[in-house]
């Protein structure tokens, strides 16, 4: 069952993702997490501390993803498009309410610009352009790989929000094919 604070964070996982940040308040947390609302502020300082804490747990999940994916790809190409393949993996969870896209770049969505949530979020992203880049960098050289990693982060944020629109992975797929045709014109 988890602890109070594990409880606490997997009902504001599903609530922050299937209702939003803004629309989801402390009292459904604490009741689908079947806790006091003394032991949300035992374990988080506030709503703000959960969305943060939401947000790192989120980014570690998609990270776990990734490594899964990637520590069984043999080429520096499987090594690329794992990153691909964790979206899709994402897209693929089951989600209760649906797939609705990135719940990190949703969350980003509610807060304004140079808060500290939507910070985060970007560093996240951030973190996977640089995960791109690094797996390009063994099929070209660092300029290369830096610009090829950016277009493929513009590709792969455009069809996660397509495909949170639609609830439907298909646009991720088809992500993963162009990259891939682009990574086999080199």
């Amino acid at each position: 069952m988890g602890t109070a604070r594990e409880r606490l964070l997997d009902a504001a996982s599903t609530r922050f993702y299937e209702d939003g940040v803004n629309a989801t308040g402390i009292d459904a947390i604490t009741a689908e997490a079947g806790v006091a609302k003394k032991s949300l502020y035992n374990n988080f300082r506030s709503k703000s501390d959960l969305v943060s804490a939401y947000i790192d747990a989120r980014h570690e999940e998609w990270l776990d993803l990734h490594r899964a994916r990637a520590s069984s790809a043999a080429t520096s190409v499987e090594r690329v498009l794992s990153v691909f393949d964790a979206y899709l993996d994402h897209a693929n969870a089951d989600h209760g309410g649906g797939f609705r896209g990135c719940g990190l770049l949703n969350t980003a969505a509610e807060f304004p610009a140079g808060a500290p949530e939507r910070d985060a979020v970007r560093l996240h992203k951030e973190q996977v352009e640089q995960i791109l880049a690094e797996g390009l960098a063994e099929l070209t050289d660092a300029d290369g790989a830096q610009e090829l990693a950016e277009h493929f982060s513009y590709l792969l944020e455009g069809a996660v929000a397509r495909a949170g629109l639609e609830g439907d992975p298909v646009r991720l797929e088809r992500a993963r094919g162009i990259a891939a045709s682009m990574l086999g014109a080199r």
